[in-house]
């Protein structure tokens, strides 16, 4: 199992670049994770993932290859990035995210009528070590809109996984 994010092409904006730079600098990798994720929480750049069209065109990209390519057990499509967790089955996970980012970032294009890149090009994972780092994994991914104060309940949010979790915590797809 392995907790994927990836995010907009702008949402570290270089006119901003005093806002971010020193993340850059962290040297412990799970600290400037940290440290980029808070980053990314202030929703800078376009933020096109915040329009309900391109947001539910990524949230159903994402559904699209539940139990084909991967188990999807959690996600969030906040309004500059994405986070997920997936049990990888035989398609890499290397495939799954330049697959998922090839067609959204060609549709999101599209849609915004406009050229150019989308995504940036790298990702972060995380391989989960146990079932107690899943589980926190995935109440970090779903609490994310409630931690960026974006909703007040993690359900409410409109593109996550949280909406889909009965009241003993089951994901229902």
């Amino acid at each position: 199992k392995q907790f994927v994010t990836f995010h907009l092409a702008d949402s570290f904006p270089a006119a901003l670049r005093s806002e971010w730079e020193s993340v850059l600098k962290v040297e412990d990798d799970h600290e400037r994770r940290l440290q980029i994720e808070n980053y990314l929480d202030r929703g800078r750049g376009s933020c096109h993932l915040r329009r309900p069209d391109i947001g539910t065109l990524v949230e159903n990209a994402l559904r699209f290859h539940h139990s084909q390519w991967y188990g999807l057990l959690a996600w969030v499509v906040m309004p500059n990035h994405l986070h997920f967790l997936v049990e990888v089955g035989e398609t890499p996970l290397s495939k799954i995210v330049k697959e998922l980012k090839r067609y959204t970032s060609r549709e999101a294009n599209t849609i915004l009528r406009r050229t150019g890149a989308f995504w940036c090009e790298d990702y972060f994972d995380t391989y989960m070590r146990d079932a107690q780092h899943q589980l926190k994994t995935q109440r970090y991914i779903e609490n994310n809109p409630v931690k960026a104060l974006l909703t007040r309940e993690s359900k409410e949010w409109p593109r996550s996984s949280a909406r889909f979790r009965d009241k003993n915590g089951i994901l229902h797809l």
